[in-house]
């Protein structure tokens, strides 16, 4: 639009407005209207599909190119007739100044947009940094402890933080939250109660915050990190950390505890006694494929990914645990021997064999890990396998590098006959529970 055209349309819609907070209501007449009170501001009227908008037009001449600009300042929704003019005369402060105030805010939102674009929250820095480290895990169990984790204790205190915000003040506050019991009583803090599980939160965030640094989100020292940082503010964990073992049922009980797991049906049941008749981790028996089985052979193998070792294990399967497999093949849903009652296509949850141990009362001080336990101390206790077969049963790691150097087979038939003692000594606990309950001592 030509500056003269500017100026018809200007003179033309000043006659009739008033320039008062009632008057700009009434204006309807698109076009600028000239404030008469206010050098360079405008009332503008724009009629649009939904009736007609009114808002406030700065016009100046920059200072600094010498050109004829205008900004707009805001509709009258937002800012009244007192407002503009008041804007309108920090505007023309400033060009007295020698700044132009359309290259200021631009400027202005430039670094705004840059600021904000090369940035990111915790808890979304957190989720990308699981996604894409996902891939160096060996189960969706590991994934889950990290996602859940952080979930529970880390962003709903600092998730909604810019990670270059975050201080190491930030991580103590997590670090030493309150944790309560299930009376809602205060045990202590976060630290010094859940030791084990707070140290992993603080490696897991310092990764998370290495990860902003690589994408150069943040820059400086890693606020979580333990060394020159947290250790003056934290007591050393080894400290106050307690050993806590899983609890492990004796094995002089393994007998009635399976008798009566007997008495249950359905999945969960039959992967509890196939994780105490291989002394296989819970992951390793509900995860369980049918193709990782050779019947003929008698075999499981547990291929690496699904190994805690990283490392594919054979295992043995006695009398007892064929005759689990042959009644799953009769209700088989899909490709897992033990699949979700909830999500078909999906194995039994991580909690499924806990909760069936729930179901058992007298057992409640017991967990499904704890059974490894049970099979260790009844093969030391009770038979002459060496300790190194027992141990490859287990699939233990071999910590002793020379000792792992020197072991090149996996004793499979040795494990073979020590997987069939095994359900041996259970049977025969179980008749002789029988045989006492059909003749009961008499006092």
């Amino acid at each position: 639009m030509s500056s003269k055209r500017d100026n018809k349309q200007i003179t033309a819609g000043s006659r009739k407005p008033s320039f008062t907070a009632r008057g700009i209501i009434s204006v309807n007449k698109p076009g600028y209207h000239a404030d008469p009170e206010n050098k360079g501001l405008y009332l503008q009227v724009t009629k649009t599909p939904n009736g007609t908008a009114r808002s406030w037009i700065f016009r100046f001449t920059s200072p600094v190119t010498l050109k004829r600009r205008e900004m707009g300042i805001g509709p009258i929704e937002s800012f009244s007739l007192s407002n503009a003019r008041l804007k309108a005369l920090d505007l023309r402060r400033q060009i007295l100044d020698g700044v132009d105030p359309l290259e200021q805010r631009i400027a202005r939102r430039s670094k705004a947009f840059e600021e904000n674009v090369h940035t990111i929250t915790f808890a979304a820095a957190a989720e990308r940094c699981i996604q894409a480290k996902k891939v160096e895990w060996s189960n969706e169990k590991h994934q889950d402890q990290w996602t859940t984790t952080i979930a529970k204790f880390v962003s709903p205190l600092i998730g909604k933080l810019r990670v270059d915000h975050i201080n190491t003040s930030h991580i103590v506050k997590v670090l030493e939250q309150d944790i309560k019991n299930k009376k809602g009583e205060i045990e202590g803090t976060f630290w010094n109660v859940r030791t084990e599980t707070a140290t992993r939160v603080r490696q897991r965030i310092e990764v998370i915050l290495d990860w902003c640094k690589a994408h150069q989100y943040m820059q400086g020292d890693n606020p979580a990190r333990y060394q020159g940082a947290l250790s003056h503010l934290l007591p050393k964990a080894s400290k106050i950390k307690k050993s806590v073992h899983h609890p492990a049922l004796p094995f002089k009980r393994i007998g009635e505890f399976v008798n009566e797991l007997r008495c249950h049906s359905g999945f969960s049941a039959y992967a509890l006694e196939l994780l105490i008749l291989t002394a296989s981790r819970t992951s390793e028996v509900i995860e369980a494929q049918w193709d990782e089985f050779d019947f003929e052979a008698k075999v499981w193998t547990i291929p690496a990914e699904r190994m805690k070792a990283g490392k594919e294990h054979r295992v043995p399967l006695n009398i007892r645990a064929i005759e689990i497999l042959n009644q799953l093949k009769t209700i088989r849903v899909n490709s897992y021997l033990f699949p979700s009652n909830i999500h078909k296509e999906h194995p039994l949850s991580n909690m499924a064999l806990l909760a069936m141990m729930r179901k058992m009362p007298k057992y409640v001080d017991f967990v499904p890990h704890g059974f490894r336990s049970t099979f260790r101390d009844w093969a030391a206790e009770t038979t002459e396998y060496s300790n190194e077969t027992v141990e490859l049963a287990l699939a233990h790691t071999i910590k002793n590098k020379a000792e792992a150097a020197y072991r090149r087979q996996d004793q499979l038939d040795k494990r073979a006959f020590l997987m069939g003692d095994w359900v041996n000594y259970i049977n025969k606990n179980i008749k002789q529970l029988s045989q006492n309950a059909a003749h009961p001592q008499i006092p």
